[in-house]
């Protein structure tokens, strides 16, 4: 009698993992110390985007010349060094940048169109006025935060995300910000298409071309194509190219329009209340403790995802309510020194932690290290920060798409079969893009958002939350997972027990290693 062919073996699914592997570097374990200043200086350049781009959108309309622009952009620089110190010594103590925010641009805006200003006929008195009054504003927004994180009461909110909830979430913190990808490269198209272009064949393709073993390239990719085309756009501007080129182009494309190298000062130490005492306002103060909360609702997703990145484990919530109340501090900071922008998590360099591969503490330290001395010395500081926006904008397609993929990681978790988490997920990423879409768009026809009643901070308040696209999605998705029926089949589906463990911060060993203060404070700031 023949023997029976034994059957193939069925292929198994991939095992979920609570730490990503493949990372080089992860959280506790620092590169040598070149590599790492390198890196540094990459995540350094990477967050001159945003430090620049808010900056430069927001001080003209206030009535500030490029001398001021200069002086703010150099504040907040100054200010994200030491938020990032801060928040990587005693905070949540992941390697996240903290930077400027385009979440508080719309209040920030709305301040700036009050009708109280427009008596000023000189423009840098006008500025000071509105300044002092954005600073007003972002110290009232900041005790939100403060108290939410340093009381346990965000911990609290936090036990209750889960894997299925957080999908949503940390996905449209990525995802959600495409505004700023493609259209930005577009602005210039012959300078940012090419930088694209070079920085996914350095970083995805030459290490297959050249195994050197190595990995040099997609490790310091951003450094070795920002320079090859910086160079090509700086060729090309004193070639003439843009001579006869609409305004507009020019200020894109060109690498002598940014006019910070000019207006910047050699030296200058940004310090307290440099614009004068803070105004307040009590509506304008509302209006911005709600961006300081959408703010804070995207900066949870993002350090999810950044805890990822490191080849961490997931944050304990009562990690996360510390890195929250430092965060808050931040803001506080940011309204003391006059940034004329909010902090908050900088998406952009959580996605350079996934393109090098790369998530120690110590090179994001390094990094605020630059962040400060190029404060400090602004005009060496205002080369780099001259780069064209279509490059950064490259450099965003790429960061902010890892961004969102590291949410839909945590569908490993989960149960796709599930009809439930088909709902959930569903209608939560569904919602999250078309309610912040029909709110940009009618602003962007009417100039105005839908709710437009007498009361500008009231407005302000539901259009700028409606504007988010992980706010929506996250709170729909949190709100249906704690909601909709829930039994002992419904908590595996939702992958709720792979989190268990790290709802409490000795619930598992790795904790200790990864998030414990230095110096020993965690004898005097017990975490639990």
């Amino acid at each position: 009698m023949a023997e029976k062919s034994e059957e193939p073996t069925p292929p198994s699914p991939h095992p979920p993992k609570d730490q990503l592997p493949d990372v080089s570097y992860c959280i506790t374990s620092p590169p040598p110390w070149p590599e790492a200043i390198l890196l540094g200086f990459q995540h350094f350049l990477v967050m001159l985007g945003t430090t620049v781009l808010i900056p430069t959108a927001l001080v003209p309309q206030m009535g500030g010349r490029n001398e001021e622009k200069a002086e703010v952009i150099q504040t907040l620089l100054f200010v994200a060094g030491i938020n990032t110190l801060q928040q990587s010594l005693f905070g949540t103590r992941l390697p996240a940048v903290i930077g400027g925010s385009y979440t508080f641009v719309p209040t920030t805006i709305s301040i700036i169109l009050a009708g109280r200003f427009s008596d000023d006929s000189d423009p840098v008195d006008r500025f000071k006025r509105i300044m002092r009054a954005i600073q007003g504003s972002l110290i009232v927004a900041s005790i939100l935060q403060i108290v939410l994180g340093f009381s346990g009461l965000w911990r609290n909110v936090a036990r209750f995300l889960t894997p299925l909830s957080a999908v949503p979430l940390v996905a449209l913190v990525g995802f959600g910000l495409y505004e700023l990808g493609f259209p930005g490269v577009a602005k210039c198209v012959e300078i940012g298409l090419p930088e694209l272009i070079l920085l996914v064949f350095i970083s995805q393709y030459m290490p297959q071309v050249i195994n050197s073993g190595r990995q040099v390239f997609h490790r310091f990719s951003v450094i070795f194509s920002v320079v090859v085309v910086w160079i090509y756009a700086h060729l090309l501007t004193v070639g003439g190219a843009y001579n006869d080129a609409a305004p507009k182009t020019q200020l894109s494309c060109r690498t002598d329009r940014s006019g910070l190298v000019e207006a910047a000062p050699w030296i200058r130490v940004p310090y307290p209340f440099q614009w004068g005492a803070p105004s307040f306002d009590a509506g304008e103060g509302f209006a911005m403790m709600m961006a300081s909360f959408v703010a804070l609702v995207e900066s949870t997703g993002v350090f999810v995802a950044v805890s990822r990145y490191a080849s961490a484990t997931p944050l304990p919530p009562s990690i996360l309510s510390r890195g929250v109340g430092w965060q808050g501090f931040g803001i506080l900071l940011s309204g003391v020194f006059g940034t004329v922008n909010g902090s908050s998590v900088s998406v952009e360099n959580a996605g350079l932690l996934a393109v090098t591969r790369v998530g120690s503490r110590r090179v994001v330290q390094i990094a605020a290290g630059f962040m400060i001395f190029f404060s400090v010395l602004g005009k060496f500081g205002a080369v780099f920060a001259s780069i064209p926006a279509p490059i950064v904008a490259a450099l965003y397609c790429l960061f902010f798409a890892y961004v969102g993929s590291v949410g839909l990681t945590f569908l490993q978790f989960c149960n796709l079969n599930s009809f439930r988490t088909k709902f959930i997920l569903g209608s939560s990423v569904f919602i999250g893009l078309s309610v912040p879409q029909y709110f940009n768009e009618y602003t962007a026809i009417n100039g105005y958002g839908p709710v437009h009643t007498r009361a500008r901070w009231f407005n302000d308040m539901i259009n700028v939350s409606m504007s988010s696209e992980p706010f929506i999605a996250g709170c729909l998705a949190y709100f249906l997972d704690n909601t909709l029926y829930k039994d002992g089949a419904i908590k595996k589906d939702r992958g709720k027990e792979w989190w268990d463990k790290f709802k409490s911060y000795e619930g598992d060993a790795r904790s200790e290693e990864f998030y414990s203060l230095p110096f020993n404070l965690n004898e005097y700031f017990p975490s639990v």
